[in-house]
């Protein structure tokens, strides 16, 4: 994912976290983010990445994000 993706999916995950979780959810994204960088994120990232989110997203907009998160996964 580009630089420019990065931002979209950062500030898409943004609106659907529990008020006071933002620093937690850009701390995800950010590590995420990072291995994206350098070439090494894998899929196993992704069922990490799942999980932790799931804690701190709102309970409606849970199987959202997990759609986009499978859709983003077939691409990694």
């Amino acid at each position: 994912m580009d630089k420019q993706g990065q931002e979209m999916f950062l500030n898409f995950i943004l609106q659907r976290v529990q008020e006071g979780k933002e620093d937690e959810a850009k701390e995800i994204l950010a590590e995420n983010f990072k291995k994206q960088d350098e070439g090494t994120f894998t899929k196993a990232d992704i069922e990490q990445f799942i999980p932790k989110m799931i804690n701190i997203l709102k309970p409606e907009k849970i199987e959202e994000v997990q759609a986009v998160a499978k859709q983003f996964s077939k691409t990694v």
